[in-house]
This record gives structure tokens, sequence and C-alpha cells, in this order.
């Protein structure tokens, strides 16, 4: 473990501060409450499911909003390592000083561009076609937003902590919903009914293992798509716009390896999981999905859902093309362009 271990994780937790100071309240009411609950949550180490006490989350909330207001325009602070700091948004630098000692670090831009920071006991390592697959247990400090896996500097950060907190608001969330739906067989799979905490730790560890598969399909789209779909989304002002590239490449990626496997395992509760994940705009770009999911039911088999996939992969990618060579021939037009698209008729865009 690192000697300066407490100095680090102050520095990143002040840069998580900071962060979230400038876009946590870009969110939408309900989802800011949600997310400031869980954030609580995890802060003040309560168990899942326990009831959050309504006086003292206020008073958090109230003294966080606080704080925010004294930080939003400070300057992210480089991280404790080294002579002079390293800079923290250098993720493979910070790596190769913290994982020898059983630590792991992720930052990057995430949704709308998003600051994000996380450090936590290293789990496991390991390389996956070509890709490093870092996998983080306990989180020492994190901002708001805690997204389960993401593909960083051609690395996969995948957070066991926040998988299981993920799957666990989904649960409580289902207990209000309708109970015979994909998210309903999804649980009653992994046995949730009859003993929740083993249900949960197994949903975890297999859709962990899921959403490693997805950002395997992030880096082999990265590759047929470019760095030029980088600067793209970081070119996009329209939260639309953003939205739809972003589901566009979702789809290419699981179409090219999530789905394929996941079928070929016959991974049947990791596919109502992802059925039940298939929402908004998502939804709406890909109904044959659903469709094939709904088929499978019927007659227990999966061999539309792999045909689908085949020919998913070939048609996610030819539309990711197509929007980036519209970005590409007039950025400021593809704006406007990629925002009606996502607003508007789909109708050129389905599968």
């Amino acid at each position: 473990m690192t000697e300066n271990l407490s100095a680090l994780i102050d520095t990143v937790q002040k840069n998580c501060t900071i962060a979230d100071a400038r876009h946590a309240r870009d969110m939408t009411m309900c989802t800011f409450l949600l997310e400031m609950r869980e954030y609580y949550r995890w802060e003040m180490e309560i168990p899942y499911g326990a009831r959050l006490p309504r006086d003292e989350l206020g008073d958090w909330l109230n003294a966080r909003e606080n704080l925010w207001n004294t930080v939003e325009e400070e300057d992210f602070l480089p991280l404790p390592l080294g002579e002079g700091g390293i800079d923290p948004f250098d993720t493979t630098a910070i790596n190769r000083a913290l994982l020898p000692q059983g630590v792991v670090y992720s930052s990057g831009l995430g949704q709308f561009r998003k600051p994000h920071f996380v450090l936590a006991e290293l789990r496991h390592a390991e390389v996956r076609e070509g890709v490093q697959v870092l996998v983080a247990g306990c989180e020492y400090a994190r901002d708001l937003i805690a997204p389960p896996a993401t593909l960083r500097d051609s690395a996969i950060f995948l957070r066991l902590d926040a998988v299981r907190r993920m799957l666990w608001n989904r649960y409580e969330e289902w207990q209000w919903k309708e109970r015979d739906s994909a998210l309903g067989r999804a649980f009653s799979h992994y046995g949730f009914e009859r003993d929740l905490e083993h249900g949960l730790a197994r949903m975890a560890s297999t859709e962990s293992e899921t959403m490693i598969l997805h950002e395997l399909g992030e880096a082999r789209a990265g590759a047929l798509l470019g760095e030029e779909w980088t600067a793209m989304l970081g070119g996009l002002s329209s939260r639309h716009a953003e939205l739809l590239a972003r589901a566009v490449r979702d789809h290419l990626a699981d179409c090219l390896v999530t789905l394929p496997v996941l079928v070929e395992r016959e991974a049947t509760g990791s596919l109502h999981f992802y059925l039940a994940n298939l929402t908004g705009l998502r939804r709406a770009l890909f109904p044959a999905l659903a469709d094939a999911y709904a088929a499978s039911l019927d007659d227990a088999r999966q061999d539309r859902l792999a045909a689908l996939a085949r020919r998913g992969a070939a048609h996610w990618l030819e539309v990711a093309r197509d929007l980036l060579a519209t970005w590409r021939n007039a950025p400021v037009e593809a704006d406007a362009h990629l925002k009606a698209l996502a607003t508007g008729d789909l109708a050129t865009l389905r599968l």
C-alpha cells in the first residue's frame, strides 16, 4: 500500500467534489436526488436496504451543496505521486505507480463531458483480447455518478461495488413494478426470492462479466471507428445528439461481442437482464431486438438473437460511419442534424 494513501485519497476526493460541484446540478431533480441518496449511503457506509435517516440526509445535502459552492471554481489537483505529482487525467501513469501496490485509479470524461474520478482497492487484473481489465473492490474515493464499467485509455475498469449497488437499486425499483417482465425473469433466474444475498452475489458476479463483454465490444467498435469518433463526441454540443451517437455505438459493441457471446454461452439470466436494460433511445433504435427476445421466450431458442446480432453488427457499423461522415463534412450542422434524428423520426436508423 502506498505510504501516502491518506493524502492520495484526500486529493482524489477533492477532485471528485470539484467535478460534482460543476456538473451534478445539471441532472433532472429526480435523478439528482436518487443519485445523492446512494452517494450518501456509500459515504456513510449504510447497508443496502437500510432506511436512510431523513433529517441527517437533509442536513448532509445542504452541507454538500454549500461545499460545492466553495470549490466550484477551483482547478483539479495533481495526484501526490512522484516528484512533482501527476495530472489527474493521466490514468496510465498513475496506475503504473499504484497497481503494484494493490490500488487502482480511473479518470476520464463521461456522458456530457462530466469528469469522473475513482480510487479503489485492486481486486484483480488480467488481459483479454489485448485489453487490460482492472477490477476494483472497495472504493476509497469517488464522485457522485458511479458507472459500473468503463473503457478508459484502452483499459477496462470494472467497479464491483458499483455493480452491486446498481443491481440492488434495480431490485428495489422492481418491487413497485410489473413482476412478469425481463427484469423479473432475471431476478428469478438468480434466485432472489429464495436467498436475496446469495442471489445478489451470484448476479453481481455474472453481470460483471457481461459488462466486461460490452467494454470489449466498445474496444472493437473503437478500432473500427477510429479516434475521430471520440473527437466527434467531444465536439457535439447537443445532449440529444450525444445520446444518439452513444446509443448507436452501444448497439455496435453489443452486436460485435456481448450478444453473440451470451447466446453462445446460453446465458439466459444475462439475456433477461440485458433486455431489461434496453430502454429509451436504445430500445427505440433497435425494436427488432425486443421482438427476437420475445420469440426466444416462446420457443426457448436463441437462433433469432444470434442472427440479429450478425445483421446488427453490419447495420450499426454502417450507421455509425454515416454519422461520422456527416460530422466530418459539416461539424456544426451535424450537431443539429443528429439532434433532429434523436428527437424526431428514427426510421432511417432503426433495425
